[in-house]
């Protein structure tokens, strides 16, 4: 990827110090979501590896991985598979407990969303610590699914998040990474 798009995704995502906690500096995509050249070079730049592949289905997770994964979804006619909170979901799902930086949660999807051996793409806009993503790889694993790659905008490498899935075999692509937390 080049200096240029790079510079692009950085200057449309806004910054917000000590937020949601004193110390964290949260990466705000909203703003690069609004961007039109900005989220469309995004899109275009998660997407390249796998035009002209077979990807049967792209797993966002909730709720900034459902925006980017439904775009990039649609520009690889794949179909969209929602990951979301537990009992969010209106149908027989499947669910899996992750860590959280603070605790543990859990996540679900439907139990028909993926055929086993279906190739997929896992989306979110940001990786960190990768508990998450952890968890949301496990849950497609656990369904079947080939995970052909995992897509994020922004890496925050000192949280170890992208380690974390390239220990489970997972080819991770994120676009731009910060320092810190």
């Amino acid at each position: 990827m080049d200096s240029t798009l790079k510079q692009t995704l950085v200057d449309a995502i806004r910054n917000i110090p000590d937020y949601p906690k004193p110390g964290v500096m949260f990466r705000d995509i909203t703003t690069l979501l609004g961007n039109a050249r900005a989220f469309r070079r995004a899109v275009d730049e998660l997407v390249h590896p796998y035009t002209g592949g077979k990807v049967d289905k792209v797993a966002g997770i909730e709720a900034r991985g459902f925006i980017i994964g439904g775009a990039m979804a649609h520009q690889l006619s794949s179909g969209f598979v929602p990951i979301r909170k537990k009992g969010k979901l209106p149908h027989d799902t499947v669910s899996i407990a992750y860590s959280l930086e603070y605790g543990v949660d859990e996540m679900e999807m439907h139990r028909d969303a993926i055929v086993p051996g279906e190739k997929v793409i896992l989306v979110d806009d940001l990786i960190a610590t990768g508990g998450t993503a952890e968890g949301a790889v496990k849950l497609l694993q656990q369904m079947g699914a080939d995970i052909v790659g995992a897509c994020f905008i922004i890496d925050l490498p000192e949280l170890g998040g992208r380690k974390k899935l390239e220990a489970l075999g997972v080819n991770v692509r994120t676009l731009i990474a910060f320092d810190g937390h």
